[in-house]
């Protein structure tokens, strides 16, 4: 059994990525969710581990200065990372890590793991993130209007990515994705074993 890959999805806030995500969870068998550390406020019905752990910025910053982290970054005010220990261990078992991080993460989790796959999730246009954004409800006028000229920079980023899935039907963005996880499978490095059975 090949190692598994590391699954980069991003996306700017209201494109979908957290729902892609987990119905990427529940479709596509051997994938495992890297739950990131993060030292915002917990919002009502998230669990610690699950969702986020949610730890201290000392506790944050110890972690940093070990060099624990596989990526982190400042998002919003808040600092979030990608324990380095948890992706080698998922993907040393030959499932694929799945890590549902912003742009900044993406550029970083890239730049010391090259071999990391990166999906960026697009919303139709414009005009539908906005609506998504303030539909939401969750979140200030003045918080929304920020999300929403950072939606514009990451769109720019994202450009650099592996693979782009525009979000305009939920469906087929989830098939889309999970197309690109199962062909990734397929790669010679990962079938060598298989290969070698046969022969």
């Amino acid at each position: 059994m090949g190692r598994g890959d590391i699954i980069v999805l991003s996306a700017p806030s209201g494109s979908g990525k957290t729902t892609i995500c987990r119905a990427l969870l529940a479709r596509v068998e051997g994938v495992v969710l890297s739950v990131s550390y993060t030292t915002r406020g917990k919002r009502p019905g998230e669990t610690d581990g699950k969702d986020y752990y949610f730890v201290s910025a000392g506790e944050f910053d110890n972690m940093v200065k070990s060099k624990e982290f596989l990526e982190y970054a400042c998002v919003y005010g808040n600092w979030y990372g990608t324990s380095r220990a948890a992706v080698d261990a998922i993907v040393a078992s030959g499932r694929d890590a799945l890590l549902e991080i912003d742009v900044q993460g993406g550029r970083s989790v890239k730049a010391s793991a090259p071999e990391a796959v990166r999906i960026g999730i697009l919303p139709p246009d414009r005009e539908t993130l906005k609506n998504r954004l303030f539909g939401r409800g969750r979140d200030s006028r003045d918080e929304m209007e920020r999300r929403l000229e950072a939606a514009r920079q990451e769109m720019a980023e994202l450009k650099m990515y592996d693979y782009l899935v525009v979000n305009n039907d939920l469906d087929t963005a989830v098939r889309q994705v999970e197309w690109i996880v199962r062909a990734r499978r397929l790669r010679r490095e990962r079938t060598a074993n298989a290969v070698d059975r046969i022969l």
